[in-house]
């Protein structure tokens, strides 16, 4: 299954994902906002899912110690190319973050669990990536973990294309959150889908405290061509909006992206 998840991000770009537009530039606003709050200065980060970087490249610039991994080799290879511009160094690995044994236990402040998570289809493998993260996590050291809410995805892919407006396919999403590349009316490929009461309860179990959780980019994906026509203050009061709600409950559970920040006890 990881080959699938590999394959189909080989052939897309993720460098634009996060910048290109305003429904998607607020995911990554409103989280560097929060983690800028929680984080503190000098930390060493390990971003084991880094895409093409923007989370790492962002806090390398802030004077953190980064470490940029990720099981894609052509993400590994344009965040190389990209540290040529820079002044300093970051350590690189294409790496599977359900086995981090390159590294010792407790060698990170911060650990940015921020996509291999719901890529994970099998519970053994989001347990070993979950139980990694925590082995290489300092004592009183941050996880952050992204995850893509259950209840909400079907109405955000059913509104997007009516092909995939099909009972089986909302039965099975809520059922087992499971998508798999194989899937008759597979819309992306292998995924897990997740809620914010099943990711809180995981972190008590791997001796995580909670002490933030927060939604991404709310419902702005569902309303982005207007959201894409605002003007620079248009869009930042809705930032600033979006800012101010997005730890609400009844919001977590319509985002398109979920944030979960706990501190190993």
């Amino acid at each position: 299954m990881k080959d699938h998840v590999v394959e189909s991000y080989e052939n897309y770009r993720e460098e634009d994902r996060l910048s290109t537009n305003n429904a998607r530039k607020i995911e990554f606003l409103t989280t560097v906002r929060i983690l800028d709050d929680i984080i503190g200065d000098g930390r060493t980060i390990l971003d084991c899912a880094a895409g093409t970087g923007i989370y790492a490249f962002y806090f390398a610039d802030k004077g953190h110690t980064v470490t940029a991994t990720d099981i894609t080799p052509r993400h590994v290879e344009i965040i190389q190319e990209i540290l040529k511009t820079k002044d300093y160094t970051m350590k690189t690995a294409v790496l599977d973050a359900t086995d981090m044994s390159m590294f010792a236990d407790e060698s990170f402040d911060v650990v940015l669990n921020m996509g291999p998570f719901y890529h994970l289809t099998e519970e053994i493998d989001r347990e070993r990536c979950l139980n990694e993260c925590c082995r290489v996590l300092k004592k009183g050291g941050l996880l952050v973990t992204a995850y893509i809410p259950r209840f909400y995805i079907f109405q955000l892919i059913a509104m997007q294309n009516e092909h995939f407006l099909d009972g089986r396919l909302a039965k099975q999403l809520i059922e087992t959150g499971v998508l798999r590349h194989d899937d008759e009316k597979c819309f992306w490929t292998d995924t897990y889908y997740s809620s914010a009461s099943e990711m809180e309860t995981l972190y008590g179990q791997h001796g995580i405290t909670v002490v933030d959780h927060f939604a991404q980019d709310g419902q702005t994906p569902q309303f982005h061509e207007i959201a894409d026509k605002w003007n620079d203050e248009q869009f930042r009061i809705w930032c600033d909006y979006h800012y101010s709600v997005c730890r609400e409950k009844s919001i977590l559970g319509t985002s398109n992206h979920v944030v979960i920040i706990g501190r190993k006890d």
